[in-house]
């Protein structure tokens, strides 16, 4: 009998160990990041990845999260980024899905950024999941924290004219393929 309760007791322990563990590893503990800089490489991504002018974020148990800039604004890296004033996403070790609020430039076509995720165990290399395309960049130009640039468009009125630019592209594209 007292062999049996030492065998319950050790798998308990065992078990409450690699629970404990498990949860460390994968789990930041939302008590111990004060910045979003400081949260990114908790879960295995670059600081670099959100600009420097984060005025607030929240995160929730499930991963969900929502960062706040002053204003919209733009980054260039391998290719111009444009963040607005709210993005969102959730949060897992090594990626980032359901992300809204970042969009990329592509020729003359901004195009919404979905997922970002890294190789686990780390390498040199990010992907940016855009629609159904994945673009695999060097993950050193995102470890620096970046200033983010006026997009040279602000306020409401800013906003009409990409509003009305993206109309405008859109009602090109479906006359075109009207005609074909």
């Amino acid at each position: 009998m007292a062999l049996y309760r030492f065998f319950i007791s050790i798998v308990f322990f065992s078990l409450t160990l690699f629970t404990t563990t498990t949860h460390s590893l994968y789990e930041p503990d939302p008590d111990s990041i004060s910045t979003v800089y400081e949260l990114l490489p908790k879960y295995g991504l670059p600081s670099g990845l959100l600009p420097d002018s984060v005025t607030d974020f929240t995160l929730s148990d499930d991963g969900r999260f929502v960062v706040h800039l002053p204003n919209s604004c733009e980054i260039e890296f391998d290719y111009l980024v444009h963040y607005d004033k709210t993005i969102s996403g959730r949060i897992g070790y090594g990626s980032i899905t359901e992300l809204k609020g970042i969009q990329v430039k592509k020729f003359f076509i901004w195009l919404d950024v979905d997922e970002i995720k890294v190789d686990l165990p780390p390498s040199d290399s990010i992907y940016f999941k855009v629609g159904f395309i994945n673009k695999k960049l060097d993950i050193d130009q995102f470890k620096t924290i970046h200033s983010c640039h006026d997009n040279g468009v602000s306020g409401s009125c800013g906003d009409s004219w990409k509003s009305f630019l993206e109309v405008k592209i859109r009602s090109c594209v479906s006359g075109l393929l009207n005609l074909m």
